[in-house]
């Protein structure tokens, strides 16, 4: 039996409307048939439901369960300033390459919650997984991008063990980004961006504790 739903989180904006929207829309619709799921045709119309009369920024968090059902809740979002850079670091928690659940977006976060747990809001922004061979993967809520020098931001493959984040997806898309593996030593080496579809790419500084 499957206990766990889909998630997609999306920005709304006003004069723009959700953004990514075609992006969230294909990788709920790909997950669920992966998954067994049906088809998710409703998704649209209650996202749409969700925002109608909204005057600011919203925060949009949408799931979507082996049933069909769909639940949509809204909440007032404050965007990051250009100038924002986060502090991230690294949890003992360790993810399993072979995973193949962690490459879709559920509500079956255990090892996410464990790894930021490690750390207190005031340590750390972010926190960064690895996996079993020391690969780096992904935040907590998070995809990581590393500017190595040579124009292209680089992101994780992933086969590493992570998901397939939809600003992750736009920025391969639009070649800003390509996949290659990361190591720890390659982080503290270049210059390193984390981001979601919600909050866009963000600066980030690395600790090493």
């Amino acid at each position: 039996m499957i206990d766990f739903s889909l998630i997609e989180t999306l920005r709304w904006q006003p004069g723009e409307g959700f953004i990514r929207l075609r992006l969230h829309l294909a990788r709920l619709s790909r997950s669920a048939r992966r998954l067994g799921f049906p088809p998710p045709i409703e998704a649209e119309a209650k996202l749409e439901t969700a925002v109608a009369g909204a005057a600011g920024p919203r925060r949009i968090r949408l799931t979507f369960n082996a049933q069909g059902h769909i639940e949509v809740t809204s909440a007032a979002f404050v965007p990051l300033g250009q100038d924002t850079v986060w502090t991230v670091r690294i949890a003992k928690t360790r993810l399993d390459s072979s995973d193949r659940l962690l490459r879709v977006k559920t509500t079956r976060r255990a090892i996410y919650e464990s790894a930021r747990g490690e750390y207190t809001a005031a340590e750390a922004d972010e926190v960064i997984l690895l996996n079993e061979h020391g690969d780096v993967c992904e935040g907590t809520i998070t995809s990581i991008f590393l500017d190595d020098g040579t124009g292209i931001l680089r992101t994780p493959p992933i086969s590493c063990g992570l998901l397939a984040g939809v600003l992750r997806t736009e920025l391969i898309c639009r070649r800003q980004a390509r996949v290659g593996r990361i190591t720890l030593a390659d982080l503290e080496a270049g210059t390193l961006y984390i981001g979601n579809s919600l909050r866009g790419l963000i600066r980030a500084n690395l600790v090493r504790s």
